[in-house]
C-alpha cells in the first residue's frame, strides 16, 4: 500500500503531508520552497511508494475560483505531466491557513513557531489531507 501525498502549493512555499503506509494517519512532513518542489517531489515517489497526490483548490465564498488559482493550476498540469501514472486529487483548500494557526495554538505552540508561514503551509497541507481522508469517496 502507498502513501498518499497532499500538497498546499503556494507561490513561495508549498506544504507537504503524507499518510503513513496504511493511510489512516495524515502527518505534516515538511515545507519547500516552490521552485524546488518538483525535485522533491521526484526524490520523494523514489524512496516512498506513493499511491497519488492530493492538491488544494483555493475557491472563494461563492465556488469560484480564487486568484491563487492561476498559479496553482498550472502547478497541476505540471504534477500530471511528470507523474502522469499517479491520481492527482482536487480538495477546497478555503480556511486551511486559519484552520491550521487556530491547530496550533490549541496544541500550544509558541507564537514565534506559530509566525512561521512554513510551518502554517505544512500544518494546512495535513488538514487538506487529513479532509480527503474523511471523504466517503476519496478514490484512493
Amino acid at each position: 500500500m502507498g502513501r498518499i501525498v497532499a500538497i498546499d502549493y503556494g507561490r513561495k512555499r508549498v506544504g507537504i503531508a503524507v499518510t503513513d503506509p496504511g493511510k489512516i494517519i495524515a502527518n505534516s512532513l515538511t515545507t519547500v520552497h516552490s521552485k524546488d518542489i518538483f525535485t522533491f517531489l521526484k526524490d520523494y515517489v523514489n524512496k516512498e511508494e506513493v499511491e497519488g497526490f492530493v492538491v488544494g483548490e483555493a475557491k472563494q465564498m461563492d465556488n469560484s475560483a480564487s486568484e491563487s488559482s492561476e498559479f496553482i493550476e498550472p502547478f497541476v498540469k505540471k504534477l500530471k505531466k511528470t507523474f502522469p501514472e499517479m491520481p492527482v486529487e482536487r480538495v477546497d483548500e478555503r480556511f486551511t491557513s486559519k484552520m491550521a494557526l487556530d491547530a496550533m495554538i490549541q496544541g500550544g505552540t509558541k507564537k514565534k513557531d506559530r509566525q512561521d508561514k512554513g510551518r502554517i503551509d505544512a500544518v494546512s497541507a495535513t488538514i487538506i489531507l487529513q479532509s480527503y481522508m474523511e471523504k466517503p469517496d476519496r478514490k484512493f
